[in-house]
């Protein structure tokens, strides 16, 4: 015996929406293996992670910097 439905995407969504977290994150997980989708690991960042996590400038090593520019850009002029 078998039983077809037609149903569209947004009332899929809608049932998914309704399940349990766990069930939810069990059928993402069921989606992935079954469409070779991969999976982001711990060691993939996102940009913002990475920007984050870039060395910066301290008040005055950006001071050295503009002063150094102001004395490069004068002895341009002379």
């Amino acid at each position: 015996m078998e039983l077809k439905i037609n149903i569209d995407y947004p009332q899929v969504f809608e049932l998914v929406c309704q399940l349990p977290e766990n069930d939810i994150q069990s059928l993402l997980r069921q989606l992935q293996i079954k469409f070779e989708i991969p999976q982001k690991t711990k060691k993939q960042t996102s940009i913002q992670e990475l920007i984050l996590q870039a060395p910066t400038w301290s008040d005055e090593e950006y001071n050295d910097y503009l002063d150094t520019r102001e004395y490069i850009n004068q002895s341009r002029l002379q």
